[in-house]
């Protein structure tokens, strides 16, 4: 299981000298692309050599010059929302597959449904995940469902490996791990936490070891 943190918010990348060799994936998060561009994409790298990259574009249209832009500019991934086009599928594979780097398919759009992926879609070879995520906005509005957690068992039954990702902290951590998604994504528990190095520390700890109890004076 993979940790990747994402960075969400503009002040978050401060944090990546902090956090270098923690995360296996730093994540830039869609907002800090739309305010930063591909500067983001290059920053991570440039403070995270060793670690892979995650550009959170959320394509859905103009694969091809997307995909183009991010892997180029150091992208070891990128989103494809599951609601595109096979054109854009792709599109973005081709370029991919020159690069030698991975999509992950987004199901965001389709949060709360009872079929995240319909029945005999297919992906090409270089989408290699599912991003299960339920959506931040429904989250602070208040819905605290955890049905993205239960979700992972149906995709891996259907031969996806699973991304999970929205509301992971010490309160639900536990039945991600039960679930045992490939990519475990965690935000704002590191990044908004006082000691973020601490939590961080202490989540990829719990991969390998899941009795480890909290570290409460790191909150």
């Amino acid at each position: 299981m993979l940790l990747q943190i994402a960075f969400d918010k503009p002040e978050h990348l401060s944090l990546l000298p902090r956090l270098s060799g923690l995360a296996d994936i730093v994540e830039i998060g869609t907002p800090v692309l739309k305010r930063f561009g591909l500067s983001a994409v290059a920053t991570a790298r440039e403070f995270c050599p060793d670690t892979l990259i995650m550009a959170d574009t959320k394509t859905v249209d103009g694969g091809q010059l997307e995909a183009k832009m991010v892997f180029s500019a150091g992208a070891s991934f990128m989103t494809v929302l599951s609601s595109a086009s096979p054109a854009t599928y792709q599109a973005v594979h081709v370029v991919a597959t020159e690069y030698g780097t991975t999509v992950v398919v987004d199901t965001i759009t389709e949060s709360g449904k009872a079929e995240l992926i319909p029945a005999g879609l297919t992906f090409p070879e270089s989408f290699a995940y599912v991003a299960v995520h339920a959506p931040s906005d429904s989250r602070l509005a208040g819905d605290n469902s955890t049905s993205h957690i239960d979700a992972v068992r149906e995709m891996h039954k259907r031969g996806f490996r699973v991304s999970l990702a929205g509301g992971i902290g010490p309160n639900t951590l536990d039945a991600v791990l039960a679930v045992e998604p490939e990519i475990l994504v965690v935000g704002s528990a590191i990044t908004e936490a006082n000691n973020p190095e601490e939590i961080a520390r202490w989540i990829k700890s719990k991969l390998h070891h899941p009795n480890l109890g909290w570290p409460w004076d790191a909150k």
